[in-house]
C-alpha cells in the first residue's frame, strides 16, 4: 500500500467532504468508529447494536474522546465542563455512530465499493503525511504511531469514509434547482418589510397597582423565601501585624549571610551585552539583484566604520539604518539578554568584546553591522552590593514569622478559655470587632478575606479560632454573635415586599394592555388609533430584510417577531400574539412592504443562489434517507448508555 501511494503521490486527488475532522495531526478517523467496530465482543461489552452490527463500549469511548478533543481544539480555553454538558457529547457521538453505520450498511446494499487507487489518492492528499507537498512514508508511519494506530486500522477507517462519501453522492445526485426556485429565493432574500409596533414596559404600570395590607400579606405568605435573611456572624479578633515586630529582628552578619545564601537566585545576574547596529533591510521575497545591492552597501559601510575606528558608527547608523527605532539613537539597542534577538544576531552580538565590530551578519530582517558597547557577565551580586536589599528581606521575613509565632502562642494558651481579652493584654494588643457579615462576603473593617470568612462561620461560642494568615497580618478570631438564617418579618421588609408585589402585578397589567391593543388591531382598528386610545406610543422598525436573522431593528433580538414579520400584510396586519422581548410586551403590525428588485437578479447572483439551494437540497435528501434508514433499522442501545444519555439531557 505504501509503495503504491508513493507511485501515485502526484495523481489527481479525490475531492471529498470529510465527515470527521482530523484531531491534532491527522485527527482520528475513529471519531465515529473508535478502533473499528464490527461484530466482535460479548453482548455485555456492546454499547449499541445497529441491525446486528455491534459497537463496543471501548469503541464508543474512543469516539467520544475524539469528539471531545475536536471541541477542545475549536473552543480551546472556552471549552468548560459546563459547555461539555450543554453540547451533549455522548448523544452527539451516538447519533453520528448510528447514522454513519447505517450509511455504510446502505452502501453495502447498493454494492458500492472503494478501489485501492481511490484509497491511495485519498491518503496521499492528507497534509499531515506530506513533506514539501509530497507524501512521505516515514512521516506517515510517525504520525500514525503518535496517534497509536496501525496503518491497517487507519486505511480501514479511510475506506469507510470513502464508502460514506460515495453513498452520499448517490443519495444526493437527484438534487436539482429550477429557475423558479432561484427567483423565489432571491425574492425572499431581498424583499423588505417595515413594522409598526408598541412596546409596553411593566415598570410604567407599577403606579397603577392597587396595594392593600391584605394583598401584601398574601404575596408575602406565598413568596417568603424571597425575603429570607442569610446567616450572619460577627467576630472579635486580635491583629498581629508584622510591622510591630520589626524592631526585634536580629540583623547580625550571620543572619544576613544565611538569608543571602538561601535567596541567592534572587541576586543572580543574567549575562547581557550592550550593542548598537546598522540594519539594511531585505524583504524575504526580494530579488537577487536587490539583495546584492544591499550586501554591497553593507560592505561599504563596514569599511568606512573600520577606517574611522568605529567613531563614525552612530552617524552612519542615523543616515543608513532601516531600523527606525534605533537609527535615531545612533543604532543603540541598549543592554539585552540572550533569547531577546533572533539567533544569528544574538550569536554575533554575544561573541563580541566591548569596542569590537562584527562582520556583516545576515538574518531574516536583512544585513546587520553590530558594534559591542558593553558586556555584563553572568554571576551573582556580592552581598555588599545588595546589603540593603538583604536587610529588608530579613526584616520582612522574620517579622512575619514572629507575628505568626505570637498569634500561635496566644491561641495555644487561651483557646480553651476563649479569653480573647487576656490574650490581647498578654500581647499588648486591643480587641477589635467586626459588624455582622454573610458567608462569602466582605468582612466589615477588614475587607475581602475568604480564609477568615470561612473560619468565622466554623467558630463555636467561648473558643478561639486558629490564627488566619492574611497578606497584611495574622488574625486570631473569636465568635462575637451568630444570627441564623430566617425569613424576615413582614413589618421589617414591607417596602421590599411592596416593590416585588408591584413588579409582579405590573407585569400582568402590561400584558393585559398589550393583549387589549392587539385585539383592537385584529378587529380592524389601526395600531395608531388603538394605541392613541390607550395613550401608548407607536414606533417603526424601518425597512429590514430576512438577512437580519433574529434581530429586528429597534426591537432587538426577537426570533418570534422576525419569524412572522414577512407573513403580515395589509389585509392581515396584526400578528396572532403579543411578544415578550427583553421583559417588555410588544405588539407588532404591518406598516409597509418593499418587493425585491428582480431586475438585479443577474447571472452571478443566480449562480451563487443555485449553489446554496443545491447544497440545501442535497442536505435534505441525505437527512431524509437517514430518517428512512433509522425508521427501518433495529437499533439496540445498552441500558447503561441509555441512562447516561438521560442524565446528560437533564444536565444540558
Amino acid at each position: 500500500m505504501l509503495d503504491l501511494i508513493r507511485r501515485k503521490q502526484k495523481s489527481v486527488m479525490v475531492k471529498i467532504v470529510f465527515w470527521v475532522i482530523i484531531a491534532a495531526f491527522v485527527g482520528t478517523i475513529f471519531l465515529v468508529w473508535g478502533q473499528g467496530g464490527g461484530n466482535d465482543g460479548a453482548d455485555g461489552d456492546v454499547a449499541v447494536k445497529i441491525n446486528g452490527e455491534r459497537v463496543t463500549f471501548g469503541d464508543f469511548r474512543t469516539a467520544y474522546d475524539n469528539m471531545r478533543r475536536l471541541y477542545q481544539n475549536i473552543y480551546r480555553e472556552r471549552f468548560t465542563p459546563e459547555m461539555e454538558e450543554q453540547l451533549g457529547l455522548e448523544g452527539q457521538t451516538l447519533e453520528r455512530l448510528i447514522n454513519q453505520t447505517l450509511l455504510l450498511q446502505d452502501a453495502d446494499d447498493r454494492d458500492i465499493e472503494v478501489s485501492k487507487s481511490e484509497l491511495v489518492d485519498m491518503i496521499a492528499q492528507i497534509p499531515a503525511f506530506q513533506v514539501d507537498g509530497a507524501f512521505n512514508k516515514d512521516q506517515y508511519l510517525q504520525v500514525l504511531q503518535y496517534q497509536r494506530m496501525t496503518s491497517e486500522q487507519f486505511e480501514d477507517g479511510q475506506r469507510r469514509q470513502l464508502l460514506i462519501e460515495k453513498v452520499r453522492q448517490q443519495i444526493e445526485e437527484s438534487a436539482a434547482v429550477s429557475e423558479e426556485e432561484v427567483a423565489e429565493e432571491y425574492r425572499r432574500r431581498n424583499e423588505r418589510v417595515n413594522l409598526a409596533f408598541v412596546r409596553l414596559a411593566p415598570a410604567l404600570f407599577e403606579d397603577d397597582v392597587k396595594v392593600t395590607d391584605e394583598t401584601l400579606q398574601g404575596y408575602y405568605d406565598d413568596h417568603q423565601e424571597q425575603f429570607r435573611v442569610a446567616e450572619t456572624v460577627a467576630i472579635n479578633y486580635l491583629k498581629f501585624e508584622p510591622a510591630s515586630y520589626e524592631g526585634d529582628i536580629d540583623l547580625s552578619d550571620e543572619v544576613l549571610q544565611t538569608y543571602y545564601r538561601r535567596h541567592q537566585a534572587q541576586f543572580d545576574v543574567t549575562e547581557q551585552t550592550q550593542a548598537s547596529h546598522i540594519l539594511l533591510r531585505v524583504d524575504a521575497d526580494a530579488k537577487p539583484k536587490v539583495k546584492k545591492q544591499k550586501r554591497q552597501l553593507a560592505e561599504k559601510l563596514l569599511a568606512q566604520i573600520k577606517t574611522k575606528d568605529n567613531k563614525n558608527f552612530a552617524e552612519l547608523a542615523r543616515l543608513h539604518s532601516d531600523d527606525a527605532g534605533s537609527a535615531a539613537k545612533g543604532g543603540a539597542l541598549g543592554y539585552f539578554a540572550r533569547g531577546t534577538m533572533v539567533p544569528a544576531f544574538e550569536e554575533a552580538a554575544f561573541s563580541l568584546q566591548p569596542g569590537q565590530l562584527s562582520d556583516i551578519v545576515e538574518t531574516n530582517f536583512g544585513y546587520h553591522i553590530i558594534l559591542c558597547q558593553g558586556h555584563i557577565p553572568a554571576g551573582v551580586k556580592d552581598l555588599a552590593d545588595v546589603l540593603d536589599e538583604v536587610k529588608a528581606g530579613v526584616v520582612k521575613e522574620q517579622s512575619r514569622q514572629l507575628a505568626i509565632e505570637k498569634a500561635m502562642d496566644a491561641y495555644n494558651i487561651h483557646r480553651k478559655s476563649g479569653d480573647l481579652v487576656a490574650a490581647a493584654e498578654a500581647n499588648g494588643l486591643t480587641v477589635k470587632t467586626t459588624g455582622a457579615f454573610e458567608q462569602g462576603s466582605s468582612i466589615p473593617g477588614i475587607g475581602k478575606a475568604p480564609e477568615l470568612n470561612s473560619a468565622a462561620f466554623k467558630l463555636k461560642e467561648n473558643e478561639l479560632g486558629r490564627p488566619v494568615t492574611l497578606a497584611d497580618a495574622i488574625y486570631l478570631p473569636a465568635l462575637k454573635e451568630r444570627h441564623p438564617s430566617h425569613v424576615a418579618e413582614l413589618a421589617k421588609v414591607r417596602a421590599a415586599v411592596e416593590a416585588a408585589y408591584r413588579r409582579q402585578q405590573s407585569h400582568g397589567l402590561a400584558r393585559q394592555t398589550a393583549e387589549k391593543l392587539l385585539a383592537d388591531v385584529q378587529d380592524g382598528k389601526s395600531l395608531s388609533s388603538a394605541a392613541r386610545k390607550l395613550k401608548q406610543k407607536v414606533e417603526e422598525t424601518d425597512f429590514f430584510s430576512r438577512s437580519y436573522g433574529t434581530f429586528v431593528p429597534r426591537i432587538g433580538s426577537a426570533a418570534e417577531v422576525a419569524e412572522v414579520a414577512f407573513d403580515l400584510t395589509k389585509e392581515k396586519p396584526a400578528a396572532d400574539k403579543v411578544f415578550e422581548v427583553a421583559g417588555k410586551f410588544v405588539v407588532v403590525a404591518f406598516k409597509a412592504h418593499q418587493q425585491a428588485d428582480m431586475a438585479k437578479l443577474d447571472a452571478e447572483n443566480r449562480t451563487e443562489l443555485e449553489k446554496i439551494l443545491l447544497a440545501r437540497k442535497k442536505e435534505n435528501l441525505l437527512e431524509t434517507r437517514i430518517k428512512e434508514l433509522r425508521k427501518e433499522a433495529d437499533i439496540d442501545v445498552h441500558p447503561a448508555l441509555q441512562n447516561s444519555l438521560k442524565e446528560e439531557e437533564l444536565a444540558s
